[in-house]
């Protein structure tokens, strides 16, 4: 307990500091965030891992579905607000239903995910999330939350240091289990979420009905349904669809007062 106590009381003053400075805001929330790394480095992460995936995954070559996402992803990206953003939206050949943004304003959008959003609108749903993701800056906050978590199981680490390898082992494997239970996959579908939201006021500044991400999400968990997906909601990096789409409902009447439909 003595060494323990020792370790705590050396770095507390250190990671209280570090936890003050790194503390940002979500622009569109509100919500406070963990996030010690500049936008300037995740830009530089962001774009070297987007080049890097597009030299190793099929890019589409499909002039129609092309000229769909630039035109719905310029749209988005006109009403976010992320400094000195480099926006890139690319169709990525694959049959998987997904999407994703990297720091910086990297869009990827897997053309299996097409047949789903079925229009512009329904597009307008998964790009606008996805921003929300960039805007919001979840990348580095979610390193930075790892780096947190790492840096605790080491501290653990050196805590018991001088107890039995089987102690240490166990509480190496809890403490793991536990950040990742109570602490990251909770956070996930925070950040989730809160994407989610941000994304439908996206979509209704860009002129885009907001009620249309309803539809996209049945249509996407009746998808998922089929797939059988049986991952139990406490394991689960998005929240349920049901859940998902309950909470679309409740906030749509926020994101309804900034719709201004395009001609």
């Amino acid at each position: 307990m003595k060494t323990v106590r020792f370790y705590s009381n050396r770095w507390a003053p250190l990671l209280a500091l570090v936890l003050l400075v790194s503390c940002t805001t979500v622009p569109e929330t509100g919500r406070k965030q963990f996030n010690f790394m500049s936008s300037g480095q995740e830009m530089e992460l962001g774009l070297t891992s987007f080049n890097k995936m597009k030299k190793e995954v099929p890019v589409s070559k499909d002039p129609a579905i092309n000229a769909l996402v630039q035109k719905v992803g310029k749209r988005i990206a006109s009403v976010a607000t992320l400094p000195n953003a480099q926006w890139e939206f690319v169709v990525f050949e694959s049959k998987e239903a997904n999407a994703f943004c990297l720091p910086g304003g990297k869009v990827g959008v897997y053309s299996g995910i097409l047949p789903i959003t079925r229009n512009e609108a329904g597009l307008a749903v998964v790009l606008g999330h996805e921003v929300a993701h960039a805007t919001s800056r979840h990348g580095g906050e979610r390193m930075s939350e790892a780096t947190a978590m790492q840096m605790g199981g080491q501290l653990l680490g050196l805590g018991l240091s001088a107890t039995d390898p089987r102690i240490q082992a166990a509480a190496s494997i809890a403490y793991g289990s536990v950040a990742t239970l109570l602490r990251e996959l909770p956070h996930s579908r925070e950040q989730e979420s809160e994407a989610d939201f941000i994304g439908l006021k996206y979509m209704a500044r860009a002129g885009y009905d907001p009620e249309e991400a309803v539809n996209f999400w049945r249509r996407f968990a009746e998808v998922e349904k089929q797939s059988g997906s049986g991952t139990p909601w406490f394991l689960r990096t998005h929240p349920v669809n049901e859940t998902r789409i309950q909470d679309i409902k409740a906030k749509l009447p926020q994101a309804k007062q900034e719709y201004r439909p395009q001609p």
